[in-house]
């Protein structure tokens, strides 16, 4: 079953710098965090914002050749999370109907653009949920156990402070 979300926030994981988007399930008000690249972050981020540059992003762009070509996206779905990797569809309407494997942060991007509706799989939520699976401490120095610790203990609530 498919839920619908809506992007909650982005924050940055202090450990390693790496920009985490927060997705919100409309109902169940389930958090899913998904670790992105910091030039999808800039782009996501830019669409919440509503801030247009004088020259179109590739986000941008790629929602201009689609309108050119008459197509539209219909939704995206956040449909896999396989060895700590989230898989994501486009699902296209014009013409013909079509879906596209990608990445999340390209699909939530590109779903930002065209106000097109967001979606997370059952399995998805269940499989992100805290204490599923092992978790792998890379560092292992005291600092390290400590920020393991505190993201362990992070509940969705939290994520809710971190506002775009």
């Amino acid at each position: 079953m498919l839920h619908k979300a809506n992007v909650a926030g982005l924050t940055m994981d202090p450990a390693s710098n790496t920009p985490i988007i927060i997705l919100k399930t409309e109902s169940g008000d389930q958090a899913i965090p998904i670790w992105i690249g910091l030039l999808e972050a800039t782009s996501i981020a830019s669409a919440l914002q509503d801030i247009k540059f004088d020259r179109p992003m590739t986000h941008d762009l790629f929602k201009n050749f689609s309108e050119y070509l008459h197509i539209k996206v219909a939704k995206i779905e956040v449909c896999d999370l396989r060895d700590n990797t989230f898989y994501a569809l486009i699902h296209f309407d014009g013409d013909a109907q079509f879906t596209l494997d990608a990445r999340p942060s390209d699909a939530i991007a590109i779903a930002l653009r065209f106000e097109a509706p967001i979606y997370v799989d059952d399995k998805v939520i269940e499989k992100s949920k805290r204490g599923e699976g092992e978790i792998e401490v890379l560092d292992q120095s005291e600092e390290g156990k400590k920020w393991a610790d505190y993201l362990a203990s992070l509940s969705p609530e939290d994520f809710g402070k971190y506002k775009v």
